[in-house]
């Protein structure tokens, strides 16, 4: 994941800042110093750095450390402000015409990340009950249309093509076509280059002045490195871009190229793609990466994420049972199922303060959930309502049928136990509001029962 070299990094300076009682104007510049030199191994252009640790410094010295924080605290909590300005201060949102529809014009260079990231965004959009529609603009990489709508049809979006015809009048069809149907997004999936140039910037320009969008948005390849900053500046200064797309954030990438880029531009990073699949695309709020990046952790997208991936219907199902305590093994099946539509176990757990960094070089098999359910899948339906019946010959048998050892089989009923006591003492005393949560969040719980991090 990007950034996990910087997180390493602060980690290290601020260790050393926790172990002094109290801080001298020294420690702050010797730990800044050390800030300094992390982001600029991460990408991080050479002046933005600077400016970083110069603002830092200055606000560090003067602040007045309050009864409830440690020296050190103070610190790295002037450092997550100062991280979350850096990249926009608050999150910003895509931008909504008062009269649909929206136009929306994505540009960057050629295998950034353009086509498959019109996709990604109209898909959140369609799951959100808007109707967007993708336009294919570029006609001349080769099968960049097929491509389109290829990914248009994956994520249930129609595509507006007219083959190699000028790109300028296809946008212009593609607005009035929207119009006329009722689309309230368009999306302008432009040509890209492999490089910078005049006729490239020319055809964005005529087709910006023709159909004037609502929003531009610069897709840029996160692992380019410094060169993405580069870009970010030249197509800002010939298009006026309202919005970053950092894309391949998943990568083994050190991610500070995506924080000079929204410093230089002076422009809202607005989404970041963190995968290569359809649903692999997280809305950027800069206060929940800079939590991230200083290893405290991202709950709120973690729970983003639940809310989205998991079925309100079923929530609500399992929330009246365990308010009657009456969990089973059959609701624990469904609860990971519902985890699995959530993605990558080692993106969520990363996002659980304290555990990132302990879990960046674990081995965690995402087949775990599977290896779980299968266990469950071997028992009967009397023990899965009734587990307290499984005894040890029946979890010899439960063993043999899913080619699993009987300690699996134990870990698992140790675990559903426990999550049993926990809910137990919630459904007497806990609001509506906690219950609910839980419930949501009761597969994710059961997660230990086959080794993973956690309870």
């Amino acid at each position: 994941m990007a950034f996990e070299g910087l997180s390493d990094k602060l980690e290290a300076a601020f260790k050393k800042l926790r172990s002094k009682g109290s801080l001298t104007e020294a420690d702050v510049k010797e730990a800044m110093r050390e800030v300094r030199l992390a982001l600029l191994e991460a990408d991080v252009s050479y002046k933005v750095a600077k400016d970083f640790t110069a603002s830092v410094t200055e606000k560090a010295i003067g602040a007045k450390v309050t009864e409830s924080l440690t020296p050190a605290q103070m610190v790295i909590k002037i450092v997550n402000q100062e991280l979350t300005a850096l990249m926009g201060g608050t999150q910003s949102r895509l931008t909504t015409a008062a009269h649909p529809p929206t136009v929306v014009m994505m540009c960057g260079l050629q295998g950034s990340g353009k086509t498959t990231h019109c996709a990604k965004i109209a898909k959140r959009l369609k799951a959100q009950g808007h109707r967007p529609l993708l336009v294919a603009c570029d006609i001349y990489r080769p099968a960049a249309i097929k491509q389109l709508q290829v990914v248009g049809e994956q994520v249930g979006v129609p595509v507006f093509e007219r083959g190699t015809e000028n790109p300028v009048i296809i946008a212009k069809e593609a607005v009035k076509y929207a119009k006329d149907q009722g689309y309230d997004y368009v999306f302008l999936d432009t040509a890209g280059r492999l490089h910078i140039d005049e006729q490239l910037m020319q055809e964005l320009k005529n087709i910006k002045a023709e159909v004037k969008p609502h929003e531009i948005l610069l897709v840029v390849d996160a692992m380019t490195g410094q060169d993405a900053v580069n870009v970010a500046s030249s197509f800002n200064e010939a298009l006026g871009i309202d919005g970053l797309v950092l894309t391949k954030l998943d990568g083994d990438t050190r991610g500070g190229a995506a924080l000079s880029a929204r410093a230089i531009t002076g422009k809202p990073i607005k989404f970041v793609g963190v995968g290569e699949k359809l649903d692999d695309l997280d809305e950027f709020h800069p206060d929940r990466m800079a939590s991230r990046i200083l290893g405290m952790g991202d709950v709120l997208s973690l729970i983003d994420k639940a809310e989205a991936a998991l079925d309100e219907k079923k929530a609500a199902q399992l929330e009246e049972k365990l308010r009657k305590n009456k969990f089973d093994l059959n609701d624990l099946l469904i609860q990971l199922q519902e985890v699995k539509k959530m993605g990558s176990m080692k993106d969520m757990l990363s996002m659980l303060p304290g555990v990132g960094n302990k879990i960046k070089d674990a081995d965690i098999d995402d087949r775990m959930l599977d290896k779980t359910a299968s266990i469950i899948y071997s028992m009967t339906e009397k023990e899965r309502t009734n587990p307290d019946i499984i005894n040890p010959s029946r979890k010899r048998r439960i063993a043999a049928g899913c080619g699993m050892q009987v300690e699996d089989v134990n870990r698992l009923l140790n675990q559903y136990r426990q999550m049993q006591k926990m809910f137990k003492q919630f459904s007497g005393k806990g609001s509506k509001k906690k219950m609910r949560n839980l419930s949501r969040m009761a597969g994710m719980n059961g997660l230990g029962g086959m080794g993973f991090p956690g309870k």
